[in-house]
């Protein structure tokens, strides 16, 4: 494999990483080489002393001190660093300094600002204190369905400072898609955007956020950010203004709450293929230990850098944007479409706020290498030090576009992980060579393997994504789980209880990986998980549709293809008109990532002889494995339908 990019000595030694290594030889008596594959083997052979040294490493402030680095549990019921009393917010204002900004901010409509950390601690208790006069305390829910724009970083930030659990969604998703998330946490306060903008288009969202403040019973009122100037409606809870909520004196500081290393933090979303969305709650602890590992030891973000990931506030990518501070690095936020005005705006972004780790898509890289665009041609990158690729696996010819596409060397950092834990499991590290189609290493303190059908580690080969010991970022538990049944059921539900995150993966001899898409029925769109129980709930309230199944296949070359087939009911046809209608429901009732590329008819739906809906088998089936070894028509209720998506494929193929 061609090599893309390659460390000099001297960002080797200056790494944070080959600091962490010269401090385990002079605070622990440790001694290792900088070789990345031999440390990873360390820290995962040496589970509870790696987390131990992360902790002392980067000095975690602990207003109380931990009697047990990790109790005897087994995952996913392991605790951390017991009897500490920490606070995320708290660690990362530790960082505030007058040499660079916080924050630097733009939308489409707005330009481009920098947010000093004074400032920013202004803002911050300024919300805080209202929130605390409002009544919400520890332990508390505020909900922010918002784009990303800087009030949203702040009131996350003044939440986290209290103890107060924080959730958010974009404002692209539709009622029936927020209410199915936010409707289980009961929050105190809604956070409002009063519309959004994309592509030049404003889209109006009072009328959802009306609805939300009317079904959501626990809300005691609503705090509506004005983003578009839209006249607010009349709702029966009280209302607030940001720019009221957000004005204090300069003397107001804010008060960190220690909270137990345990405590939630935030709760997002991941899309299983039955049932509500499942509401994964992190805690402090854990995501504070992990962000500053990867930020620090993987990404080697150091002070005063800029990191840029292109999210939206309902993607984990939106969490870990804001992490970017806990190291002092300062954190670029844009909402906006990527590609407005045109395919030159993101890297003149690049240019304009001097954006030292820019992180991406790998469907924008392609698109990117499709238009032949270059980069070095439209803005000056001479600072430009990484680009992350994340949300699908990055082809071959992607890392090739970026190897001769800019002017100097560009550490192309391809990562993958998920919502389920915020991190990425496989990514970065400044001690090896890119090569060209691979993601670099397994990060440290993730004891990854690939399994076999029969359960036997396997190099070189793909396999199950399997993870063998617990680390903190696990999720602590899922809202309203009783028992943590669906905790357990959804990564657990495996004779060796090992982490399984529904991904094939291949790990080469090197410690290189690749990544080879979802092995359960889950729909990754671009890093966002979608269950299939979403698609089927939307349209099942369309008159003309008696059964569906929808599938999502990650292509080689980066891009998605999600088909839809329908199985409609008697006197229907497949019009343009009913396929319009099925769009329309997923657009309106989830969001635009819902939508399929095509939809097709079909005469039934293959299910189980215990009734069970036949997705994976026919992802198989549309992912090029032999229909005899993806399909068991033996265990079909119906094995004759199956013959119409073996069709339906050859078709495709061709």
């Amino acid at each position: 494999m061609q090599t893309i990019w390659e460390p000099s000595n001297a960002l080797i030694s200056n790494s944070n990483i080959v600091k962490f290594i010269h401090w385990l030889r002079k605070e622990r008596d440790i001694h290792l080489p900088t070789d990345y594959e031999a440390i990873w083997e360390w820290s995962v052979e040496n589970i509870d002393l790696f987390w131990q040294c992360v902790w002392e490493f980067f000095e975690i402030d602990s207003a109380t001190p931990y009697s047990t680095v990790r109790d005897t549990q087994l995952m996913p019921k392991t605790k951390w660093f017991l009897d500490s009393r920490i606070n995320y917010a708290k660690q990362l204002f530790n960082q505030k300094n007058d040499d660079f900004p916080a924050f630097i901010h733009l939308t489409e409509t707005r330009p481009l600002t920098e947010v000093s950390w004074k400032e920013l601690e202004i803002k911050v208790a300024a919300c805080q204190q209202f929130l605390l006069n409002k009544g919400v305390k520890k332990g508390d829910v505020v909900a922010a369905f918002m784009p990303n724009t800087i009030e949203t970083s702040i009131l996350f930030l003044a939440c986290s400072a209290s103890g107060i659990i924080w959730s958010s969604c974009s404002p692209d998703f539709g009622t029936e898609s927020i209410l199915d998330r936010f409707g289980q946490l009961n929050p105190t306060i809604l956070i409002a955007c009063d519309g959004y903008v994309y592509n030049g288009k404003s889209y109006d969202k009072t009328e959802v956020v009306k609805e939300l403040s009317s079904q959501i019973d626990s809300l005691k009122g609503v705090v509506w950010v004005s983003v578009i100037d839209a006249e607010l409606p009349d709702i029966s809870k009280p209302n607030y203004l940001y720019n009221d909520v957000s004005s204090s004196s300069e003397n107001q500081k804010i008060q960190f709450v220690d909270v137990p290393f345990q405590h939630p933090i935030w709760v997002l979303y991941s899309s299983g293929t039955t049932g509500k969305p499942k509401a994964i709650t992190h805690n402090h602890g854990g995501m504070l230990l992990e962000h500053l590992k990867y930020h620090s030891l993987q990404g080697n973000l150091k002070k005063g850098e800029r990191f840029f990931w292109y999210s939206t506030t309902g993607w984990m990518m939106w969490n870990f944007l804001q992490a970017s501070l806990l190291v002092g690095g300062t954190a670029v936020l844009y909402d906006g479409s990527p590609a407005y005005p045109n395919m030159n705006f993101m890297w003149e972004l690049i240019e304009k706020a001097r954006i030292n780790h820019f992180g991406t898509s790998a469907p924008f890289i392609i698109a990117n290498m499709k238009k032949r665009i270059q980069p070095s041609k439209i803005a000056n990158l001479k600072h430009l030090i990484s680009i992350g690729s994340t949300g699908s696996p990055l082809p071959p010819e992607a890392y090739n576009y970026i190897l001769n596409e800019f002017e100097h060397p560009i550490w192309l950092s391809s990562i993958s992980g998920g919502t389920d834990m915020c991190t990425a499991f496989v990514g970065a590290t400044p001690l090896k060579k890119v090569k060209e189609g691979t993601i670099q290493c397994r990060t440290l303190g993730c004891d990854m393997v690939s399994l076999d059908d029969n359960d036997n580690p396997i190099i070189g080969e793909v396999g199950e994504m399997m993870i063998r010991q617990p680390m903190p970022c696990m999720p602590e538990f899922f809202w309203a789980d009783k028992d943590m049944k669906r905790y357990q059921s959804s990564y657990f539900d495996n004779p060796q209880n090992y982490w399984r995150h529904g991904d094939w993966i291949s790990i080469h001899d090197d410690g290189t990986l690749t990544i080879h898409g979802r092995s359960d029925a889950t729909l990754n769109r671009q890093g966002v998980r979608i269950g299939t129980a979403e698609i089927y709930n939307a349209i099942d309230d369309l008159a003309f549709v008696k059964d569906a199944v929808i599938i999502n296949i990650e292509l080689k070359n980066g891009n998605h293809w999600m088909p839809l087939f329908i199985v409609y009911q008697s006197g229907y046809t497949h019009s343009i008109e009913n396929q319009k209608l099925i769009k329309t429901a997923l657009r309106n009732n989830y969001s635009p990532r819902h939508v399929p590329d095509i939809i097709y008819e079909v005469n039934d739906i293959p299910y189980t002889i215990s009734g069970k809906k036949l997705e994976t088998p026919i992802k198989k089936l549309f992912m090029g494995i032999d229909e005899n070894k993806a399909v068991n028509r033996g265990a079909l209720r119906n094995p004759e339908a199956i013959q119409q998506f073996v069709e339906i494929y050859k078709d495709w193929k061709k």
